[in-house]
This record gives structure tokens, sequence and C-alpha cells, in this order.
């Protein structure tokens, strides 16, 4: 079985901005869920929100993992390895 080779990007940060996307509050957009960047801990939406910007946050800076932040929710994404991780 595959395994990411990227947990060493994972570090105990804090969501930058707690109370939403960091580039829709910004803009005074919407978005649909949120993800938490494991290596810097920014704060952006996910892909099923119009803006994409964890996503766009991934292509820019090259932060390999994320996180959900919804409540109840401890899955990650790998998107260099293309692979859902549990980060509970």
């Amino acid at each position: 079985m595959p395994s990411c080779t990227h947990r060493s990007h994972i570090h105990n940060v804090v969501p930058r901005t707690p109370n939403g996307c960091e580039e829709c509050l910004k803009l005074g957009d919407r978005w649909v869920h949120l993800r938490m960047c494991l290596e810097c801990g920014h704060v952006g939406c996910c892909d099923s929100s119009k803006n994409k910007h964890a996503t766009k946050h991934f292509h820019a800076v090259k932060h390999p993992i994320m996180r959900s932040i919804e409540p109840g929710e401890s899955w990650g994404w790998c998107y260099i390895d293309d692979m859902v991780l549990d980060v509970g």
C-alpha cells in the first residue's frame, strides 16, 4: 500500500484566519468548506468552492499537505502524492 512521502511537512500550526477562507474574506466572497495548510496554517476554501483557494495555495507555495477544518473531520490530503491521509 502506498504511503505519503511528505509527512515531514506536517507542523503543529493554528489557522491563520480562524473564521474563514483568508482570500474569500478579503474579497467578500463565500466558500463551501475550509482546508488548512499543515505547513503554515493558511486557511483556504475547498475545491467545491468557486475560488478553490486551498489548492491555489498549494500551487503558489508548494506546501503539500492540507487538512479539513470542518467540525468532526480529521482527514488530510497530500497534493503531491494525490492521497487522503489520517491526520486526526
